[in-house]
């Protein structure tokens, strides 16, 4: 009978011979307790059958390929504790989807993750990353609105796309038109989704009103700038002195600034008296602190609004008094991760379908310099400032 078994079986491995070894151990053990012959008969045939349905569960599963990752086990300095590394294959279940990466950029909220000192990160061990633009791969079975070869971006953003193929259920991905540039594709969602909340949550512009921002050369204060132009909205802009500060005028000028003005052009007493026909901004925006976010306040009209989303230079906002009490000024944040997190999708999804548009028709432009995935740690340090000032680092996978 025990032959007649083994003929019936297909060929096993190695290790699935070394199962059924462990199987025909314990056989003997129960023998040796008085178990019945039929009782080995019965555990040695489950135990060929289980090693069976592992190997056709095996085989039948879809899996992601092998992907090449950039991961971090502890928080710290970037350049310290990331490394490449080469990540099994994941199972593709059927709500999922696997994309092959296209791009992906380092942000420098990605930085301030893997450093640990952003308020949102993941658990370590982690994948870096947090936006990027995709090819679809492959589907799970019960994926019906996503097709291989399609283009999509994971809306809102999600982390860990700083590998070669991602794996995540279908509600995280945003199909997007192919035809979108990929860099900025890649891109669109942390800067440009920023810039255009910020026109549109705080106070109703119209066209022919204005804004003043402070780090106008920034990816965000580029975008204010060219959704304001194309709203019909007026910009005034803010820059640092410093070495080429006028190729930084022209251009910001090209994309459509109304003023630049470096802030020691603002150290006089009354910096209205430098708009000319322009009206007083009722919005202000601020992603630096200090003395300059007092110059964005000096502008604004009275009961204007400044929202901060940002403090590069680490110092903090001092506001006078009579701002206060005569002007009405007002002070509030922006943080898009919050906005995100407040059950807007399909919001969101629209917004980037808008800003998509605006790059395809040339009308939404950036720096930005593509790098080979290979070369990963070059664009870091780049991002990380260590070779000056550098275009946004995207990486191409």
């Amino acid at each position: 009978m025990h032959s007649l078994i083994r003929a019936t079986l297909p060929a096993l491995t190695k290790r699935e011979r070394s199962k059924m070894a462990l199987a025909r151990s314990v056989a003997v053990k129960l023998i040796n307790r008085s178990i019945s012959a039929t009782s080995i008969f019965s555990l040695e045939w489950a135990g060929a059958r289980r090693v069976q349905a592992q190997r056709v569960r095996a085989f039948s599963a879809l899996m992601s390929p092998p992907s090449k990752a950039v991961v971090y086990e502890r928080e710290g300095p970037p350049d310290s504790v990331i490394k490449m590394i080469e990540l099994p294959p994941v199972e593709v279940k059927e709500n999922d989807v696997c994309v092959k990466m296209l791009a992906a950029p380092i942000n420098p909220s990605d930085i301030n993750r893997i450093e640990g000192v952003y308020p949102v990160r993941p658990k370590v061990p982690a994948v870096g990353g947090y936006e990027g633009v995709g090819e679809v791969y492959s589907v799970g079975s019960a994926v019906t609105r996503l097709a291989p070869g399609d283009w999509v971006i994971p809306s809102p953003p999600s982390s860990g796309t700083w590998q070669s193929y991602v794996v995540k259920d279908q509600s995280v991905w945003h199909k997007i038109s192919k035809d979108s540039p990929m860099e900025y594709a890649a891109t669109i969602i942390v800067n440009p989704l920023t810039a255009l909340r910020m026109l549109e949550d705080f106070t109703t512009l119209n066209s022919g009103d204005s804004i003043v921002q402070n780090g106008a050369t920034s990816i965000v204060g580029q975008c204010i700038i060219q959704i304001a132009r194309h709203r019909g909205i007026h910009s005034i802009n803010i820059i640092r002195d410093r070495a080429g500060s006028d190729e930084a005028k022209e251009k910001l000028e090209g994309l459509g600034a109304d003023e630049v003005f470096t802030e020691s052009q603002l150290e006089v007493k009354n910096v209205k008296g430098l708009l000319a026909n322009l009206p007083e901004p009722a919005l202000g925006f601020n992603c630096v602190g200090g003395n300059s976010a007092s110059m964005v306040l000096k502008f604004l009209s009275q009961g204007g609004t400044m929202v901060t989303y940002g403090g590069m230079s680490k110092k903090p906002i001092t506001v006078s008094t009579s701002s206060f009490i005569f002007k009405d000024l007002s002070l509030k944040g922006f943080w898009l991760q919050k906005w995100l997190s407040s059950e807007k999708a399909t919001e969101c999804r629209n917004m980037i379908d808008y800003l998509l548009c605006l790059a395809r028709e040339g009308k939404l432009k950036y720096d930005m310099e593509l790098v080979p995935f290979n070369n990963f740690r070059t664009a870091l340090s780049k991002a990380l400032g260590l070779h000056g000032s550098q275009p946004k680092q995207v990486i191409k996978f």
